[in-house]
């Protein structure tokens, strides 16, 4: 008979250490000498004790305890609320919970956290444990988070990639530590990953197959990695060659993020539109390369474009505004807060092609008025979103005339703008719903 250890939910957190999941909080505490969490694998509880008196009262303890009457399926249910480190503290208490514990409905989630944690260890164990059915493949496992494990190396992501071929969301934002080769085998060894966030990985310049993957795949080189959101804020070092190789490898993208990656211009740009035409989402916020012609190629994703935030992006003007309007009219999300060259006749173009529009960000674009606020109020109906934050320009009497037509309005800010107490409350009265951030402490 085999015994397979279980890993302690020691090893998995570091001391006096919080983790979250489905909504719940728990925390746990480890032995520690240097202040790092120790390794510590322990095996399944015994069958039966030995001695009489420890015997005779574990069986009093089992007839008080309710929870033991709870059939399986319950209990599995219970544990499903927990995270991963307490549901490998659960499988220390007795047999019956050891096995119910290991589940393999359990495990198509691990979610670590924590910067002292061993990452790297807890998920060397972790897999292998949940390989000990199938051997060296764990076909259940299919997400894994571990953000802010700043000591998550490539040989943890080796882990990973070696032994779950089914994982299609990986999230591991905050890991700098994190090469372009370890990355190259998750999504080579990955086939089915359509989720990857890798926001402050800061090493990370592309996505690509391994050498291996690419001349085993040659007919269709460029065409096999399935990832469909993909996050890389922060990602300074991210080129524009960098986003053509991720283009011409990933073209069933849909959301794609570029927060702060500030050596993209309009030329990765250019690459992104050649190879990924059904983005959906797409964010350039603070690249402060991306200019008018940035947004032009953008404009060819048409009708499949619904979120575009270009927030502090200094170089777009009304010209880039109207090529976004002109021909993605089905956009519902803009953020162009910091834009200073977009003007009314900016928010003219918008509000005309875009009538769907739902939420909206101008804030600190100065030559914005109560005029453009009028193009909005007259065909932008469904807006629930609005943000008009040091607006020098407007006035109250732009904010009452959007209130006397947006009734679905939710949420609006004017921090930082010159609005009477009176244009405030008549919002109020027009639209119910809304919550308003202000700065005007007669307004309550």
């Amino acid at each position: 008979m085999r015994t397979v250890s279980t890993p302690s939910p020691a090893f998995i957190c570091p001391p006096n250490s919080h983790s979250f999941q489905n909504g719940h909080e728990s925390s746990t505490s480890s032995s520690s000498v240097t202040g790092e969490t120790i390794a510590m694998v322990h095996s399944p509880p015994p069958t039966r004790l030995t001695h009489p008196l420890i015997r005779s009262a574990s069986r009093l303890r089992k007839q008080q305890a309710n929870i033991h009457r709870l059939p399986d399926h319950s209990m599995v249910l219970i544990f499903s609320f927990l995270p991963t480190n307490q549901l490998c503290r659960c499988a220390r208490v007795c047999r019956r919970w050891y096995n119910l514990a290991w589940d393999p409905r359990l495990w198509r989630t691990i979610r670590l956290t924590g910067e002292t944690i061993n990452v790297d260890r807890a998920l060397k164990v972790l897999t292998r444990r949940l390989c000990q059915d199938t051997p060296n493949v764990c076909l259940m496992l299919e997400t894994v988070i571990v953000s802010g494990c700043r000591r998550l190396t490539d040989r943890g992501l080796q882990a990973i990639a070696q032994r779950c071929p089914e994982l299609r969301q990986l999230e591991m934002s905050g890991c700098y530590n994190i090469s372009n080769e370890a990355v190259f085998n998750v999504v080579s060894l990955c086939p089915n990953l359509e989720h990857l966030d890798m926001s402050g990985c800061s090493k990370v310049t592309c996505i690509s197959l391994t050498r291996e993957a690419s001349i085993k795949l040659s007919p269709l080189h460029g065409k096999q990695i399935s990832i469909r959101y993909l996050d890389m804020t922060d990602c300074f070092v991210l080129e524009d060659e960098g986003l053509h190789t991720i283009a011409a490898h990933c073209t069933q993208l849909t959301h794609l993020y570029l927060r702060r990656c500030i050596r993209i211009t309009d030329e990765g740009l250019r690459y992104l539109m050649i190879y990924c035409t059904s983005v959906r989402e797409l964010s350039v916020s603070d690249c402060r390369f991306v200019s008018d012609f940035g947004m032009r190629e953008i404009a060819k994703l048409e009708l499949h474009l619904r979120y575009l935030s270009i927030a502090h992006c200094g170089r777009i003007t009304d010209v880039g505004l109207r090529y976004i309007t002109k021909y993605c009219s089905k956009l519902r999300y803009l953020n162009a807060r910091g834009c200073e060259g977009i003007t009314d006749h900016g928010v003219e173009y918008l509000a005309k092609n875009c009538t769907k529009l739902k939420s909206l960000d101008i804030g600190k674009c100065p030559l914005v008025s109560d005029a453009g606020l009028e193009f909005l109020a007259l065909n932008c109906f469904n807006l629930k979103r609005l943000s008009l934050k040091s607006c020098e320009s407007i006035t109250g009497q732009g904010l009452q005339i959007v209130a006397a037509n947006c009734f679905d309005l939710q949420m609006l800010n004017v921090q930082d703008c010159e609005i009477s107490v009176e244009a405030l409350r008549f919002v109020k009265r027009h639209c119910k719903r809304c919550i308003i951030e202000h700065t005007n402490p007669a307004f309550f």
